[in-house]
């Protein structure tokens, strides 16, 4: 079998994405599951829909526009921000609040003595914090690949781009969905938001309105605000009024942050119950929808888009990666962990698992997968 690295697998995609898109998404909605909607009264969406998680990030420095742009040009129908906050209270994009592996701020002596300890969500962690920074401080850093070891290409482009703030995706995404003549949607996620609170930056206060200033608040509107605390949500769509689509990511094991139940126990016919009629999707890791085996080689299907879907809630999982290591054992091609794998096939399987969305680094394998599956 032969081992597909990462310039020959782009190429092909590429080539079979300009094959698979002479004609818009829309104009394939004849194909099966081509589109449809899911809970109350939310527009059409390709489905499943494909969400560029923190942009392009197989291919570009995550969370730049840059990554960003690259995602929707790909054919992604959402962009994913991760949303943090500086000291004067301006919200971000970055992974993590600790933002030494997604900046070069660890290289940069005048914020040496910056560096800290700070415990986040019950967890030591040292590093630098982005709350430590004003924007003006934050725009003199510049961003860097996230996981140099693994996607070395991408090490090319490290210190050529700033910290984007969340309004200026905001306009991004207006932006491009003018100049390619689609609709893209943004899919914010709030980090940490207990965290926040309790420092005296809560992240709500400053999303909400810019999600209100931007035409987003609304059922219908090309957006979803997802977040890991479910207490964050609820509080969003009861206190603030929140209007536009909310979703619960879950974990395959432990328990919500601010929250007595687990996520397995959240995730059972009963927990959704209590709370599917306050909000509007998950975002489960993929490995709950199609189980691994103890050998790392890919399982059965669960039953939770099928439970999911029973309670009108929308299923979209994260994050699909191309890379071996990612991959079920039995999915790898080669031995290289960096090489990639049949990433096409697991895309397939969860396609045909019913899910409404995905998430991957990848998006352009994601939507050529799409298009093949539906073919």
């Amino acid at each position: 079998m032969t081992v597909m690295d990462r310039r020959s697998f782009t190429a092909l995609v590429g080539a079979t994405a300009a094959a698979a898109t002479v004609l818009p998404v829309s104009a394939s909605s004849a194909a099966p599951a081509a589109s449809r909607s899911r809970g109350r009264g939310r527009r059409s969406l390709p489905t499943p829909y494909v969400v560029g998680h923190r942009g392009a990030s197989g291919y570009r420095p995550e969370h730049t526009l840059a990554s960003y742009t690259l995602a929707a040009h790909m054919g992604a129908d959402f962009i994913e921000p991760d949303l943090v906050i500086t000291k004067d209270g301006v919200l971000v994009c970055r992974h993590e609040p600790e933002i030494s592996g997604t900046t070069d701020v660890s290289e940069r002596p005048d914020f040496a003595a910056r560096r800290t300890t700070k415990t986040l969500d019950g967890v030591a962690t040292t590093g630098w914090f982005v709350e430590d920074f004003t924007l003006a401080e934050l725009r003199t850093l510049r961003a860097v690949e996230r996981l140099p070891q693994v996607r070395q290409e991408n090490t090319i482009y490290d210190g050529l781009w700033q910290v984007p703030t969340f309004e200026e995706v905001l306009k991004l995404r207006k932006q491009l969905s003018l100049d390619l003549g689609r609709e893209i949607g943004v899919y914010p996620e709030t980090k940490h938001p207990t965290y926040f609170r309790e420092i005296g930056l809560p992240l709500e206060e400053r999303l909400v309105p810019l999600v209100q200033r931007y035409g987003l608040n609304n059922k219908n509107a090309a957006i979803r605000i997802q977040s890991f605390e479910l207490t964050n949500l609820l509080m969003m769509r009861s206190k603030m009024k929140v209007k536009a689509p909310l979703v619960f990511l879950t974990s395959a094991s432990g328990t919500p942050y601010a929250d007595d139940r687990t996520y397995a126990e959240l995730l059972s016919p009963a927990g959704l119950r209590t709370y599917a009629d306050q909000i509007d999707g998950l975002g489960p890791d993929w490995s709950q929808v199609i189980a691994r085996n103890s050998d790392g080689t890919l399982g059965a299907e669960t039953a939770l888009v099928k439970n999911a879907h029973a309670v009108g809630l929308e299923v979209c999982p994260y994050t699909v990666r191309a890379e071996n290591q990612f991959l079920p054992t039995d999915y790898r091609i080669g031995a290289d962990p960096n090489d990639y794998g049949r990433v096409m096939d697991l895309l397939h399987r969860l396609y045909d698992a019913g899910i409404d969305g995905i998430f991957s680094d990848n998006p352009d394998v994601a939507v050529v997968a799409r298009d093949t599956w539906r073919g």
